[in-house]
């Protein structure tokens, strides 16, 4: 049995949207006719955007990533219900028959298709790629294999809503700083723009030479109303010749490398690599997933190319029989508490709980780093915009102050 997705029009005439499970295209259209629909067009629902060979069937492509939310609901009804001891495949109908979201109704579906046909739950979720990262299919491969499926689901929708958590208090704290720079820049180009050339038109009648911070201003003004259609292409350009510029990897790498040397921003940046690296190895770890396999796909979720790399070479070192802690504090990128808290773990054979006892650690300290140089920053970027601010005002003032001064003259 496979998800079909379906286009039909009801008795109003309006086009109605849909999945529904059948053997075949036929079938779903004689359920639409049950119910009163007239059927417009029928598709299978499946992971592959190739267009349909000839002579077979339409394939609709189930595209799109979900949201962070989405994945953590839908992974944590599937965990509770899989723990109460429903078969997967009714839980994976059950999960879809409560949610509200096309997108997300059509993909499990599809999943239940697949695992109706006979494969696994982690093999029907590699059919997704886009959706479920490496993380997620291998851990359940693991789950799987060693009966405790439940126990894995409810890891992986604990590791989604925390790097959700994370992602969220990063874009809540950058919040303010990127309102106030944008709201400062749009006032002082409203100035240039709009206030600068009325009062600037007060001067032209005077012949006297006006002072050297007021005639800049008027040249920014003038450029800003003149041209502001080349400060528009410039910026785009800029775009463009940046993201060419990172398109390839070895300059991708340089340009990280760089980022990792800055004294407090790189410090930042390999907190937040190490803990979102120290939290997926300490999950695929705890579903057993071997230490090898493991550290390769913990990698991915690295953002730095120079500490995947470094990952990927401990790794190496790994397999010819080095600890992890010692192969890792060879790379030079992750902090000692970290280190410490490994090598315990693999003396004690608690190496996936110290693992997410090193996430938890480097993640509160990654906050407070973060806040702490939000706070500093916000108070110098109000002082550095209101300085130009003042500096235009000065400008405007400064013609005014002697023309009073030749008139008590």
């Amino acid at each position: 049995m496979a998800a079909f997705e379906y286009i039909a029009m009801d008795a109003r005439g309006k086009n109605v949207k849909g999945v529904l499970e059948g053997d075949n295209a036929r079938q779903i259209r004689q359920q639409l006719r049950d119910k009163a629909l007239t059927p417009m067009e029928v598709n299978e629902a499946s992971s592959s955007d190739k267009s349909s060979e000839k002579g077979k069937p339409k394939v609709a492509k189930v595209g799109g990533r979900l949201n962070a939310t989405d994945l953590t609901l839908l992974t944590r009804q599937l965990a509770t219900l899989v723990k109460s001891g429903m078969p997967i495949e009714k839980a994976l109908n059950s999960v879809s028959r409560q949610t509200d979201k096309q997108k997300t109704k059509t993909l499990l579906l599809a999943i239940r298709a697949k695992v109706l046909e006979g494969h696994s739950l982690a093999d029907a979720f590699g059919e997704f790629p886009h959706v479920f990262p490496e993380i997620f299919r291998s851990t359940i491969a693991s789950g799987e294999a060693s009966g405790h499926l439940d126990t894995v689901l409810m890891r992986l929708a604990d590791y989604a809503e925390r790097r959700h958590e994370m992602s969220k208090k990063l874009m809540e704290s950058l919040m303010y700083p990127v309102i106030v720079v944008c709201m400062s820049f749009a006032i002082l180009t409203l100035l240039l723009a709009f206030v600068v050339p009325k009062v600037v038109s007060i001067f032209e009648s005077n012949d006297a030479e006006l002072p050297a911070l007021t005639q800049a201003i008027i040249f920014a003004s003038d450029m800003v109303q003149g041209y502001w259609w080349l400060f528009i292409i410039i910026a785009v350009a800029a775009v463009f010749a940046w993201r060419a510029f990172m398109a390839k990897e070895s300059r991708r790498y340089g340009y990280h490398q760089l980022l990792l040397k800055l004294p407090l921003l790189g410090k930042m940046i390999k907190a937040r690599n190490a803990s979102a690296f120290a939290r997926t190895l300490g999950i695929l770890v705890g579903s057993s997933v071997s230490v090898l396999e493991a550290m390769r796909i913990a990698s991915d979720v690295l953002t730095s190319l120079p500490m995947r790399q470094a990952v990927l070479d401990a790794a190496n070192q790994v397999k010819e029989g080095v600890g992890i802690s010692k192969s890792l504090e060879a790379t030079g990128y992750f902090p000692g508490m970290m280190l410490h808290l490994i090598s315990s773990g693999e003396a004690s054979g608690s190496l996936d709980e110290m693992l997410i006892s090193a996430a938890d650690y480097q993640e509160m300290e990654v906050q407070a780093k973060t806040s702490a140089l939000l706070a500093a920053s916000q108070p110098l970027v109000i002082v550095f915009l209101g300085g130009l601010v003042m500096l235009i005002m000065m400008g405007i003032l400064m013609p005014i102050f002697d023309m009073n001064n030749l008139i008590q003259a």
